[in-house]
């Protein structure tokens, strides 16, 4: 019961260091490319990969996966968790596996999020 608590935290956390970031890059970006989202994907891709390290040797709690992985990252970034999981499957040999799903996941993503606009925007 305390990892759920653990998780709504580290999300609040997360989602207010995600929108700090994109009120505090947003006056200086002046192109079309999403910089706020790309900075902040990649700061939580790295972010997770150290975290990831620091409970995998038992230097953090165990309940910290909760809070910082779940989620924090997970509020934070849209990236980091599979950023992680596709690195994950590349250090066990499934090179072709973790190409697949990383491609995969991007395509369907996309594919998912064009699907949603265009039926909300039939319906509105």
């Amino acid at each position: 019961m305390l990892a759920w608590l653990y998780v709504a935290i580290g999300g609040a956390a997360g989602a207010m260091a995600r929108y700090g970031i994109s009120l505090a890059i947003r006056p200086i970006n002046d192109s079309h490319w999403p910089l706020a989202t790309f900075a902040v994907n990649i700061v939580g891709a790295f972010g997770i990969g150290v975290l990831a390290v620091l409970l995998e040797r038992q230097v953090l709690h165990p309940d910290l996966r909760a809070l910082g992985m779940v989620g924090f990252f997970g509020a934070f970034t849209t990236l980091s968790t599979v950023s992680l999981e596709l690195l994950q499957m590349l250090e066990r040999g499934q090179l072709v596996l973790g190409l697949l799903y990383g491609l995969a996941t991007l395509l369907i993503c996309v594919v998912g999020a064009a699907s949603g606009v265009m039926l909300t925007r039939m319906v509105l």
